[in-house]
């Protein structure tokens, strides 16, 4: 079985993936009705269990439906995709990714937000030290 390494997946696979992170479990029906532009629901299904291979989903028999959900928890995924996100777009610079996400007009931090962020820096400059 390969890693659980979601950098190494197309990117179909990958938004398959977000789609059954997002459901928590998902049919091959549920799954090709969250893909832009979805491929045949063969090609879903054959997906899904290259997916499994991989060990990147389980799934589970209910009738004669299968039920896909991730292998790993959801906080373990998100690490990765933000470890992705942060290397292709940010050149994997915390830094540049915060600064551009708090400079985008779209972003509407409230004082809560921003109270905690500073708590975080805070807590990471004290381990850094």
């Amino acid at each position: 079985m390969a890693g659980h390494h979601l950098e190494h997946l197309s990117r179909r696979e990958r938004q398959i993936m977000d789609v059954v992170y997002v459901r928590g479990e998902a049919s091959a029906a549920q799954v090709r009705e969250g893909l832009p532009d979805a491929p045949t629901k063969t090609a879903v299904r054959t997906l899904l269990r290259i997916l499994e291979h991989k060990g990147h989903l389980k799934h589970r028999e209910v009738g004669k439906t299968y039920l896909y959900r991730p292998s790993r928890p959801r906080a373990l995924a998100a690490r990765s995709a933000f470890r992705r996100v942060l290397q292709t777009f940010f050149a994997g610079s915390l830094e540049k990714a915060l600064a551009s996400h708090l400079t985008d007009a779209a972003t509407d931090l409230d004082a809560t937000e921003l109270a905690r962020l500073a708590d975080l820096i805070r807590d990471a400059r004290k381990k850094g030290r």
